[in-house]
């Protein structure tokens, strides 16, 4: 970093917007309000908490938000960051929202800077608390931070943010994916449902086999050829989630318990308070680099006994019907579980084979779509974090 100069933050930021200490009141719609929970992996996942838009003037007394503002969580977790695309947003507590001097800093590298092996050094060593780790509005504004010249971050942000850019297209067309499968199956199988479709239940179409009890101290967040899948790995509502692996460092294991790509797994405990992903669907993506994802206890293999698409399967325990279901007979109230048969016991109409076998065609064609784009984001995640270090230190020097 020899042409590099050293400032602190705060002589590189216009405005630290920081709203900790002001509890929103929240609602079901409105304004979107952007939380330490959905900044992930340098990106915002879509927010599942609201304020009224009335309340908006009231709330954001402090500052309003701008397009590519650095948003940055300050404990629970620390350090994650992302930058503000839709500025029609509010802003919640444990995060600060910075708004960058742009003679200075460009807001965009700043925030793969933060995202950097340096950035989270020098977040860390003034980080503060033992049981939850955080960072004061003080100690942030006196952090380290490397920058070149203007040019050269505007450089380095164009060649990292068309990585993401590519990386945001592939999940947006994922998204759209999934939300036409679930259109179909409502429309095919709910609002076309007919009267004369006989009533059947799960219990004579699949069984659900038990996960393996692996052994905790196997157990590690370094990276192995094994993927222990875990309820973290389940969206709410179902489908899978590919943040926080935990992997097994030991071959010692029933080879039985080693999912195949696009199988068909549901969650059997829920940690959370809500019991938002009991009894979800998964289905099992590829393995990358010779890894294979492992069936771990507490999760349950969807088993077909026969004919039926299983994809059809897939979307019935996406639905609201199925979900209430699950939660309305789970066991254990800090801790929810569920069952094989307590998933096996529910009733739905079963439509006729030609539908099923329609459906399943469709479905197959489309989860074909995910699973290459998926594998795309993957090579496309891994390049950026192979190159953030390199910009970031000046090992690949960008040159004119």
């Amino acid at each position: 970093m020899s042409k590099w100069k050293e400032y602190i933050l705060e002589d590189v930021i216009d405005k630290f917007i920081d709203y900790r200490g002001k509890t929103p009141i929240k609602t079901n719609f409105g304004i979107p309000l952007i939380t330490a929970r959905i900044v992930k992996d340098g990106r915002l996942l879509e927010a599942n908490e609201f304020i009224a838009e009335e309340d908006y003037e009231s709330r954001m007394t402090r500052g309003f938000p701008e397009i590519n503002d650095v948003v940055l969580t300050t404990e629970a977790p620390l350090g994650e960051v992302a930058l503000i695309k839709d500025k029609n947003v509010a802003l919640g507590q444990r995060i600060i929202t910075l708004q960058t001097k742009k003679e200075i800093c460009n807001s965009v590298f700043l925030k793969y800077y933060l995202q950097s092996r340096e950035g989270q050094a020098s977040l860390q060593a003034r980080a503060s608390g033992s049981t939850v780790e955080g960072i004061k509005s003080a100690e942030l504004k006196k952090m380290e931070v490397f920058l070149p010249d203007i040019l050269q971050q505007t450089e380095i942000s164009n060649i990292l943010i068309s990585l993401d850019d590519k990386i945001d297209l592939l999940h947006t067309q994922n998204k759209t994916i999934d939300q036409l499968l679930e259109t179909i199956f409502r429309q095919w199988f709910i609002e076309e449902a007919d009267d004369n479709w006989k009533e059947t239940a799960l219990h004579n179409f699949i069984s659900v086999k038990h996960g393996f009890a692996f052994k905790g101290n196997y157990i590690s967040t370094e990276p192995t050829n094994y993927i222990l899948v875990t309820p973290g790995n389940f969206k709410i509502g179902g489908g899978f989630k590919f943040d926080k692996f935990k992997y097994y460092v030991s071959d010692e294991f029933p080879k039985d318990y080693i999912f195949q790509t696009g199988d068909l797994a549901v969650t059997m405990t829920d940690l959370s308070v809500d019991g938002d992903t009991l009894g979800c669907p998964a289905l099992i993506p590829d393995g990358y680099c010779n890894q294979v994802f492992l069936h771990n206890q507490r999760i349950g293999k969807v088993q077909l006994k026969t004919e039926i698409s299983k994809h059809f399967i897939f979307q019935l325990m996406k639905t609201p019907d199925y979900q209430w279901f699950i939660l309305g007979g789970a066991s254990g109230t800090a801790i929810r579980h569920t069952s094989p048969t307590s998933i096996c016991a529910y009733a739905f109409k079963l439509p006729p084979k030609s539908r099923l076998l329609e459906f399943e065609l469709v479905s197959k064609e489309m989860e074909e779509k995910i699973r290459i784009n998926q594998n795309q984001i993957r090579t496309l995640t891994e390049m950026r974090d192979a190159l953030i270090p390199k910009l970031m230190n000046g090992e690949a020097a960008i040159t004119y």
